[in-house]
């Protein structure tokens, strides 16, 4: 026991002898059970430090133990740790909880060091891929498809989960899939990210995700060796050497992302980045699997029967990764060397192109169908709120690759700037990208309430990113080659699907250019789709229908966003004195719908522009001539001056009364129509309003309704006389307004006669308006000399001789 507990200089570390004491007194019979090892208490310690210790002690000792303690050793205590760390893949073990871990927090810095790519936990991975440990995931927690593969006896399209089966000894447990550690440490990385929780974007997890990305995925210079070697000298991080796929399997045109002999070179003449490069490649697979290959076409094409469950819902937290992921792809991808990108990928070159190079080539096609599916599913699944900011700017991050060159940013407004020719190839090899999810962006936006300024914007990004000089004319052009005839490509150069890394050469003539983008161009389409899709031209006239119905959707959200800020101004310009201090009574049937609270001044003028530019650039994308254009909004202002509010929304009439057509929620939703609302009941019994007091409006409720109940005769008879006193009567007893509104509606017979009936009210009385005009006409009263007495009486008289003039006047004033 003690020799396997020393080091090589003989010497017992300190931190492993207080653990051994430790167990010797615990355990009393170390000696009498030789089969027990040490191991297990270091283990078993850990887990007790775990609930005892905080987390910067706990760290350091783990430094200490990943220096001192031979791999044998921290074999056993590594898939605990990771666990702890990330949490487990059931969700029941919350771990360190890097993704509510935020740069306030005390612990941030320590988890940030400790998992650093060049940390002390990235060293315990190094120190057990030297000794090539292999650890098991049950497949159950593989992405969908993958698993749906495995248990089908398929062989996976990814090479990561090659060669890794490991079948039970019973029939009837679960197939795992075994990882080598850098594998296990990324796989429980990745898969943190989806189990459900939440989080924001400045956590320790987000952070770490793209610090990760900068160091495997390097921009400048090369991945960083393995900080660890053994005592030879030499990486101990070699790239698995039970692997014998290499990429050239993966993707839908089986596109090689790297060469094959990168993994095969022998070790005396290996490259060393070519020792390295493997890292890299686990990285993104990991990535891209776990977070992205939820979808398969087939899966994809069950999930539109509204019968099917959805395997997986992505949170807005998931989707901002993988948008971060999406952006550096894009600038590792475009930090190509420039006599690297413009020399021929051809066999030959290999030897003169370094394999991250060769890597950097060959990424943007390794990520476009699963992205692909994933952003379509997001598409069509995705509430009808402002959370789809997320998904939206995830997609357009992936179709602008030109804007992560690291170039110097374009003087130029971004209007302005043109789509350089060398993207040309990008557009048409991701063709669907644009012309198919432009497409399902429209049914969403048709059905977005677009007076919303947060709606408003993302439909003005989509229409400014289309509207780049150049990108329209790309697109196109995609399209017509992948609309050219086949029996016009048979008569070409029969050269199959190659593509630059599979030996094909661009520098050849036109005829033979023409016919290799044409390939490329179908075989992404129909990749991604199927051999029996239908394709619908982005301009094409059943897409251009549908956009010409989003203008005038834009159009009709226009005018309603200025009509509502209308509406805003005047009863802003109209407030009293008295609505400074909070005492204006809000008219909540002069309420808009379609317009949520935040939407007011500033907002609806942010609306009002996003919508105006969003109509210019969509009609620069489509041509739309500005007379077309100038009619349909005329068209639409004189309908709504016909009808304006007094039309209701269409309806259809039914057993329990009107139900609202898709057309009649257009209408609400874009502020067209509505119904005329109005309090139908008791007018005394209306809700208490926020510039009554509560107790005032029921201390006069009781009072009036002793009153009117005690002299209710009278109050009719009185107010019936034909004469003035009559008339005179009726001004101060009848609820004249209320009647009016009353007659209106179809289901108000019984309180039109109730509110017909003479009765006092008092509840004007409750009014904090009215409380502070009379304790201002008090005040006044005061300094005239006049006391409370004298100042009722002049008030009562005051009362009386308006209601005589109106009285008198009632008829001419009617008339005018």
């Amino acid at each position: 026991f003690t020799s396997d507990v020393r080091r090589r200089d003989g010497n017992v570390p300190p931190l492993r002898e207080k653990w051994t004491l430790q167990c010797i007194k615990t355990s009393g019979s170390l000696m009498a059970n030789p089969t027990l090892q040490q191991p297990s208490f270091l283990l078993a310690n850990l887990k007790a430090d775990a609930t005892t210790k905080p987390l910067l002690q706990r760290c350091q000792d783990l430094v200490k133990i990943i220096d001192e303690y031979p791999a044998k050793e921290l074999h056993l205590i590594f898939p605990w740790l990771v666990e702890s760390v990330f949490g487990s893949l059931d969700g029941v073990i919350a771990g360190w909880n890097l993704r509510f871990l935020h740069s306030r927090s005390n612990e941030y810095n320590i988890v940030m060091d400790f998992l650093n790519p060049s940390g002390p936990m990235m060293k315990l991975v190094y120190k057990l891929q030297a000794e090539e440990y292999k650890y098991e995931i049950p497949i159950n927690y593989l992405p969908g498809p993958v698993k749906a593969c495995i248990q089908e006896g398929v062989l996976p399209d990814c090479p990561l989960f090659h060669n890794k089966l490991q079948f039970p000894l019973s029939g009837l447990l679960t197939l795992n899939i075994a990882f080598n550690p850098f594998e296990f440490f990324m796989f429980n990385f990745a898969y943190c990210l989806i189990t459900p929780k939440v989080s924001s974007t400045d956590s320790a997890y987000f952070v770490l995700v793209d610090t990760y990305l900068k160091y495997f995925l390097p921009t400048e210079g090369s991945v960083p060796p393995s900080p660890f070697s053994d005592s030879r000298g030499s990486v101990s991080a070699p790239s698995p050497r039970s692997s014998s796929v290499s990429f050239a399997s993966y993707g839908i045109h089986s596109p090689s992302l790297l060469k094959h002999h990168i993994f095969h070179q022998p070790s005396v003449n290996a490259d060393p980045a070519a020792q390295e490069i493997w890292r890299s490649e686990t990285l993104l697979q990991m990535f891209v699997e776990i977070w992205l290959h939820h979808y398969s076409l087939e899966m994809y094409q069950k999930l539109q029967s509204p019968q099917v469950k959805e395997p997986f819902s992505p949170t807005e937290e998931h989707v901002l990764v993988v948008r971060l992921l999406v952006k550096h792809l894009h600038a590792f991808s475009n930090s190509l060397k420039p006599e690297q990108l413009s020399s021929s990928p051809s066999a030959h070159s290999h030897t003169h192109t370094s394999p991250l190079e060769e890597f950097k080539r060959s990424v943007p096609r390794f990520v476009q169908q699963k992205l692909y599916l994933f952003l379509q599913h997001c598409f069509g699944h995705w509430p009808l709120d402002a959370s789809f900011r997320a998904v939206l700017e995830t997609w357009l991050s992936y179709i602008q690759p030109w804007r992560y060159t690291g170039e110097k940013a374009n003087p130029q407004p971004d209007q302005n700037r043109t789509v350089p020719e060398k993207w040309e190839s990008f557009v048409h090899e991701n063709l669907l990208m644009y012309t198919k999810l432009f497409q399902v962006f429209l049914n969403r936006a048709v059905r977005t309430d677009l007076v919303n300024a947060k709606n408003a914007l993302m439909v003005f990004r989509v229409a400014k990113v289309f509207a780049q000089p150049n990108l329209a004319e790309m697109i196109q052009k995609g399209e017509q080659l992948f609309l050219e005839p086949e029996h016009v490509l048979h008569h070409r150069q029969p050269r199959g699907y190659l593509t630059p890394g599979q030996g094909g050469s661009y520098l050849s003539s036109r005829q033979r250019v023409v016919t290799d983008m044409v390939f490329k161009v179908k075989s992404h389409v129909y990749g991604l789709e199927g051999q029996d899709c239908q394709y619908k031209q982005m301009f094409g006239t059943e897409l251009r229908g549908a956009v010409m119905k989003l203008i005038q959707i834009i159009a009709q959200a226009r005018q309603t966003a200025k009509r509502i800020s209308d509406h805003s101004s005047e009863v802003a310009a109209n407030k009293s004195f008295l609505s400074w201090f909070g005492l204006g009574a809000s008219d909540l049937n002069n309420s808009f719908p379609g317009a949520e609270p935040e939407e007011t001044g500033e907002y609806l003028k942010k609306t009002h522009e996003f919508l105006d530019r969003a109509l210019e650039n969509l009609c620069q994308i489509f041509k739309v001539r500005l007379g077309q254009l100038n009619q349909l909004i005329s068209n639409l202002g004189s309908l709504e001056d016909d009808g304006n509010s007094k039309q209701l929304p269409d309806c259809v009439q039914s057993e329990n009364g009107l139900i609202l057509t898709d057309l009649g929620r257009r209408q609400i939703i874009n502020g067209l129509r509505r119904f005329d609302i109005h309090y139908q009941g008791d007018p005394e019994l209306q809700p208490i309003r926020s510039y009554e007091n509560a107790l005032l409006v029921r201390l006069f409720y009781r009072i009036s309704s002793l009153i009117n109940e005690r002299f209710g005769r009278h109050m009719n008879a009185l107010c019936s006389r034909p004469d003035f006193l009559g008339r005179l009567s009726r001004h101060y007893l009848t609820n004249l307004d209320s009647t009016t509104k009353l007659k209106h509606s179809p289901m108000s017979r019984r309180m039109l006669e109730r509110s017909q009936r003479p009765r006092l009210s008092l509840r004007p009385l409750a009014s904090y308006r009215t409380i502070l005009l009379l304790l201002l006409f008090y005040v006044f009263g005061s300094l005239l000399s006049l006391g409370p007495i004298s100042s009722t009486v002049l008030l009562l008289a005051g009362g009386f001789l308006y209601g005589l003039l109106m009285t008198l006047f009632a008829d001419k004033l009617k008339t005018h």
